[in-house]
């Protein structure tokens, strides 16, 4: 199981770390037939002028922690509400089957690379948290 974890740590970290840097540097063509919804998800995040650069700057800074395998843990905490994000983002704003799978396999791969971290994590879910 350590090796299925590591290696789901490794993958989330290059999709987080490629894609992060896609959002600065835009080296994956955007596929032309984007539903209207997504797109207007898209223009509003980035007419913030902040909230874009912040998403894509987490992702390539919390990308390089789970390759590095440096806090790792704490990568993945912080990336879960940008993977919940993400899954959403396709459920709600691009329906298809295509874009259903690659959701579907990005928050098991995120699971799958926390289990790893499972005895760290633990605490955070006990009903009467010892302080």
């Amino acid at each position: 199981m350590k090796k299925v974890s590591f290696g789901a740590q490794i993958l989330l970290g290059l999709l987080y770390f490629v894609f992060g840097l896609n959002g600065f540097l835009n080296f994956i063509p955007t596929p032309p037939d984007i539903p209207e919804a997504a797109v207007t998800f898209s223009m509003a995040m980035m007419a913030t002028k902040y909230f874009f650069p912040l998403i894509k700057g987490t992702e390539v800074i919390c990308g390089l922690l789970l390759l590095t395998g440096f806090a790792a843990p704490l990568a993945l905490v912080i990336l879960a509400p940008i993977t919940i994000n993400i899954a959403f983002f396709h459920l709600f704003l691009t329906p298809g089957f295509g874009n259903q799978v690659m959701w579907i396999v990005m928050v098991i791969i995120h699971v799958l690379a926390a289990l790893a971290y499972w005895p760290i994590y633990r605490p955070l879910f006990n009903r009467n948290p010892k302080v």
